[in-house]
């Protein structure tokens, strides 16, 4: 199929155009590069650089590209941000949703994939969370994510467009080869921070709040290979020739943010200094993924469950590319 990718300069949508390539499909690329690389795109896919918001610019890309297939991974992501500009992350990540929507349904699209995250259910209660938790979002990141969804579940009422919402909890990990890995300015994500401390980037850790209700005080997640993230998507690609799918995508196993420094200490060999922080608006004490319904339906089984793993192939990529994608 001929595949548009959006957001396919950026961490999760880089490795998805990979896999998507390597499974002989056409990739289209669309990225603006306000947070994404171009030496991230991998080699074979089409890379056009556009912003999401210019309608006349998005109908440009369908008509210029007979597409059978959206992926959509663009967007404001950082839950802490959204909390003090609610407007502006509902401006651009469902606005410009909207736009690729309204266009890929006019030109006749028929299967459409969400990069849609844990955070819709902002403090659930139960966990491991399912499919069937009450959608009530942490933040208002969550909630224009919600809001892309509801959008999708219209589209298909009423242009028969199948959409996949697929529900990632954390994203880490970096492709095995060490070619493409994580590379946010500035980062944000636990995993190459503690990584950044390691190779003398940073002095130390900040945790951030002690005094949760887990079983050593810091928040537990649920880390998600980035190259599992991919094969779902290529799964749930499939699944769309038949029916709409909604999953949550997750190890089914949560660590705490002391797990994860000692963890990276113990890959890495570094002493990892680490001090108490306040607590972060917008993050909920636990986190974990029940992953049950992909498995069954789709045959879905991580390469990489374990965290140890996960950091090892992190570790990989941060230790030969120090600064990134500069690199």
């Amino acid at each position: 199929m001929a595949i548009l990718v959006t957001g396919g300069a950026g961490y999760v949508g880089s490795h998805a155009t990979a896999a998507l390539l390597a499974a002989g499909h056409e990739v289209v690329v669309v990225d603006d590069l306000s947070t994404g690389h171009r030496a991230a795109v991998p080699e074979g896919a089409t890379f056009v650089a556009t912003d999401l918001a210019d309608r006349a610019a998005v109908d440009a890309l369908f008509a210029a590209h007979p597409l059978d297939a959206v992926m959509h991974f663009a967007a404001l992501s950082l839950v802490g941000e959204s909390m003090k500009d609610p407007m502006g992350y509902f401006a651009v990540n469902v606005g410009n949703a909207l736009n690729l929507i309204d266009a890929a349904c006019r030109a006749g699209v028929k299967r459409f994939i969400l990069s849609s995250t844990a955070n819709l259910f902002g403090e659930p209660e139960t966990v491991p969370i399912t499919e069937d938790e009450p959608l009530i979002p942490g933040s208002p990141y969550g909630e224009s994510k919600l809001m892309i969804e509801r959008a999708l579940v219209w589209a298909e009422r009423i242009y028969g467009m199948r959409y996949g919402c697929l529900r990632y909890f954390n994203a880490a990990g970096a492709d095995p080869s060490g070619v493409r890995g994580e590379d946010h300015r500035p980062e944000t994500h636990l995993i190459p921070i503690v990584m950044q401390v390691a190779l003398g980037q940073r002095d130390e850790v900040v945790i951030f709040g002690e005094d949760y209700a887990t079983p050593d005080g810091t928040c537990v997640r649920d880390y998600v290979h980035v190259c599992d993230l991919a094969d779902a998507h290529l799964l749930a690609l499939d699944a769309l020739a038949q029916r709409s799918v909604t999953y949550n995508l997750g190890s089914g196993q949560g660590y705490s943010v002391r797990e994860v420094i000692e963890t990276v200490r113990e890959v890495t060999g570094h002493p990892i200094p680490a001090r108490k922080g306040e607590r972060r608006p917008g993050d909920p004490p636990s986190l974990v993924a029940a992953s049950d319904r992909i498995r069954s339906e789709l045959g879905w089984s991580p390469r990489y469950g374990d965290l140890r793993s996960i950091v090892e192939t992190a570790w990989r990529w941060h230790s030969t590319h120090p600064d990134g994608f500069r690199d």
